[in-house]
């Protein structure tokens, strides 16, 4: 247990920040789902433009890296072309 007041303010903040950060990841992966999961290229495209939105937002924040963000944007706008 922390001792002082400034690191019990800092276990606050950092337990809401966690609750906030795995809610945004589980967010991220149902967008990914749905489009690996999508059954036309119509839906698909429309969930490919959100989640595009989402995981740049997600890299801005720093929730994932850049990098990571442009490899996902890339494969998924791949697999979405690539449907017929």
């Amino acid at each position: 247990m922390p001792q002082h007041k400034s690191a019990v303010k800092r276990v606050r903040q950092s337990e809401r920040r966690r609750v906030r950060n795995m809610a945004k990841q589980s967010r991220m992966k149902t967008a990914i789902k749905r489009i690996l999961g999508a059954e036309n290229k119509d839906v698909a495209t429309k969930e490919l433009t959100n989640t595009i939105s989402i995981l740049d937002r997600m890299a801005l924040k720093g929730l994932i890296h850049r990098n990571k963000a442009a490899n996902l944007k890339s494969q998924l706008t791949t697999r979405v072309n690539a449907m017929s």
